[in-house]
């Protein structure tokens, strides 16, 4: 804002080829993570053979990460220092994007309940896990994350703008006591159910091959014992290390800072980690599943158009 000299914030001096380079690269990340999302929701919206429960959380967390690529638009406006959409619009869309944010992390623990349930008490699967009580959590986890998030920045929503330093600015506060909470819910709580729900079913998935062992012949057991451990290992490493490695900078940064007072910018780049995870759940949670491949060759190649594709063998 020029106009208003000493007032307005400043925008950054970067060489063109290296601010070029980030506005293209957080477009492409933005642009995938919107389109990978949106070819699950077709898919298991579409696809009637696919309306299972897990899928219906699977649903839950493809439509939290669509709205994450969405909301990177509003990320990638203030690559140059200033926001431009007004002190309301800035506290929307940071509450916005944190009740988004925390419902793809619930869902993600609801997804290893899922799969816990499956792997170790597969004959109470189907009493357990039932649509109606899946739908019911979905429906619970973002109504958590919206009254959890509502509380922790309500005082930014309350007066937009008060901790600006400066006209432009987008700014957000959370005293030490919320980000412990946050620290502890959203974090701590999940990786830590997470963490131990895919532990027992790493110890399942060893003792189910160690069982085979003693059955099948040594040769065809050593193969198929090796493919299981390897299979729970990969899911087990790619559902932790990729979560922690895209949240916990966030919360290292959070709780290590100086003051309380977080500028966008100054946060972009863990903040672009922390949602760089939205565009990995997509890959991990569904594109290791041969369903989604054949959906994604129906979608493209337009057979979805065609009468009767919504029954179609998926599976």
């Amino acid at each position: 804002f020029p106009q208003l000299i000493n007032t307005s914030c400043r925008k950054p001096t970067r060489p063109h080829l290296e601010t070029m380079f980030i506005y293209m690269l957080m477009s492409s990340i933005s642009l995938l993570t919107v389109a990978l999302n949106l070819m699950v929701i077709i898919s298991i919206s579409h696809f009637k053979q696919l309306h299972t429960p897990t899928n219906l959380i699977l649903l839950s967390l493809a439509v939290s990460d669509l709205f994450v690529g969405l909301f990177m638009i509003f990320q990638i406006m203030i690559i140059d220092g200033c926001w431009l959409l007004g002190d309301l619009m800035c506290s929307l869309w940071l509450i916005l994007s944190s009740i988004i944010t925390s419902a793809s992390i619930g869902t993600m623990v609801l997804i290893s309940v899922d799969r816990y349930v499956a792997i170790c008490y597969p004959l109470h699967y189907f009493t357990k896990i039932q649509p109606k009580r899946v739908q019911v959590c979905v429906c619970l986890c973002w109504m958590f994350a919206a009254l959890f998030n509502s509380l922790l920045l309500k005082d930014n929503l309350e007066q937009p703008g008060r901790y600006n330093f400066c006209i432009g600015e987008c700014v957000f506060e959370m005293n030490y006591i919320a980000n412990l909470f946050d620290l502890i819910l959203s974090f701590l709580f999940p990786i830590t159910v997470i963490v131990i729900l895919y532990i027992r079913i790493f110890g399942v998935a060893l003792h189910q091959a160690r069982a085979m062992r003693s059955h099948i012949a040594f040769v065809i057991t050593k193969i198929t014992a090796k493919k299981s451990e390897m299979k729970a290992a990969r899911s087990l490493g790619a559902v932790v290390v990729v979560f922690l490695i895209c949240v916990f900078p966030y919360y290292c940064f959070a709780l290590t800072s100086q003051n309380n007072l977080y500028t966008t910018s100054s946060v972009t780049i863990v903040i672009w980690l922390f949602h760089f995870n939205s565009f990995l759940n997509p890959l991990i949670y569904a594109i290791l599943y041969p369903w989604f491949r054949k959906s994604i060759k129906v979608i493209v190649t337009l057979e979805i158009l065609k009468p009767g594709s919504c029954r179609a063998n998926m599976l």
